[in-house]
């Protein structure tokens, strides 16, 4: 996903359309990365397949479509504010906006990356906490 992200940026939004990014590319894809892995850690929460189909549907999607790139975030419902918030989606939206249209460095944007990797890392400890008991449960 990164090199498709990298390519795509360099090729179709440089080259074909010829759009300039204002910021540090390498700054964006770190943060692609971060978003990755909060995203993967949400989807290991699911013990099957059908599990994870639902949650993809139920939960990622929505949150996709609530991160504040497509609906802007001042017009959606105060609640829907506040949870979103807590999402990784949320500050992922702010911190590619802000590094690819405004050229924004690392003092603006890290406190983005540090709550994506925060949230990313409550995820990974809740999954791997069920990963564990499921292996006791087993034996």
């Amino acid at each position: 996903m990164l090199l498709a992200a990298a390519l795509s940026l360099k090729f179709m939004v440089s080259g074909i359309l010829g759009v300039p990014i204002a910021g540090f590319i390498a700054l964006f894809l770190f943060g692609a990365m971060l978003l990755l892995f909060a995203t993967t850690s949400m989807g290991t929460l699911s013990r099957t397949m059908p599990q994870l189909g639902l949650l993809m549907i139920l939960v990622i999607l929505p949150l996709e479509l609530l991160s504040g790139g497509v609906p802007l975030y001042e017009s959606m419902p105060e609640i829907i504010q506040k949870i979103m918030y807590a999402m990784p989606t949320f500050h992922y939206v702010a911190m590619a906006q802000a590094v690819l249209y405004r050229g924004a460095g690392f003092e603006v944007v890290w406190l983005d990356l540090v709550a994506i990797a925060g949230i990313g890392a409550v995820f990974f400890l809740m999954s791997l906490v069920l990963f564990r008991k499921s292996l006791a449960s087993a034996q």
